[in-house]
């Protein structure tokens, strides 16, 4: 595992939109992106703790794919060899994901790694409500190992773009009040299409790429447009902080290639 370097690393997925029989916009294979990562992690020689994925797991509309997504998840975890946990999006159906791992008995749960804590929200009604915020509160009270990470689709924030300025979590306050001063080391979530970092109350907060595709930024104050780009992130713990960096599926042929020095 990455321990052995100095830090620990979490590899953040968001914004799947898998789909039952017909690709997203004709184009979007999520099954196919999801092995896209796992051969990434292969050849990148990438040992992360964990792989996290934070909501909108299957297309709205796209009951029937669970079953499939379901044995993705678990072949994805095989293949890289640690956890893959999930939580669930606005597009994601409650009732049909139960068939996913970790999700029998509810979409919010708590996760030891050895010395790292992962909590994950459900987050797909766009709020969390005063059961889960008092039940992340509890779990969260005493201090864990090597600190917590929270992970949940809706940011505690909005977007810069118009058109998703006010998608963002619709209780975010009571969020970031249960969370100050605790051992939440990090907040990773989705939701926007576009990578996003934030500070807020001390805490630092990443909004992941979408491995679906990427938002058009520049498409207008009432347009919402979409790239055919697949993103997912990489979230180091550091002893002294931590750090989320981008990574494109996509791969272009190198403007050079050189060997370090011995």
């Amino acid at each position: 595992m990455s321990r052995e370097t100095g830090r620990l690393t979490v590899l953040h997925i968001s914004d799947v939109h898998a789909t039952d029989g017909t690709l997203l916009y004709g184009t979007v294979d999520g099954f196919a992106r999801l092995r896209a990562v796992s051969d990434y992690v292969r050849h990148a020689a990438i040992t992360p703790e964990a792989v996290v994925i934070t909501g909108d797991l299957a297309q709205r509309g796209h009951a029937a794919v669970y079953p499939a997504l379901a044995e993705a998840l678990m072949r994805l975890e095989d293949e890289i060899g640690v956890p893959v946990l999930t939580t669930l999006g606005n597009h994601d159906d409650p009732d049909a994901a139960r068939i996913l791992p970790g999700h029998a008995a509810g979409h919010h749960r708590v996760v030891l790694l050895d010395g790292l804590r992962i909590v994950l929200l459900d987050s797909a009604s766009g709020e969390l409500g005063p059961a889960q915020l008092a039940w992340l509160a509890a779990v969260i009270s005493e201090p864990h190992g090597d600190g917590t990470i929270v992970a949940l689709h809706h940011p505690p924030l909005g977007s810069p773009l118009p058109t998703l300025a006010k998608a963002g979590l619709r209780d975010a306050a009571s969020l970031l009040g249960v969370i100050a001063g605790t051992d939440v080391r990090a907040v990773l979530c989705g939701h926007f299409h576009h990578p996003l970092t934030a500070t807020l109350r001390g805490m630092p907060v990443f909004v992941g790429p979408s491995l679906a595709y990427h938002q058009v930024m520049d498409a207008g104050p009432d347009t919402v447009s979409g790239h055919d780009k697949a993103m997912f992130s990489l979230v180091h713990l550091l002893p002294q902080g931590v750090t989320a960096t981008s990574v494109g599926l996509e791969s272009p042929a190198p403007l050079f290639t050189s060997s370090l020095p011995s």
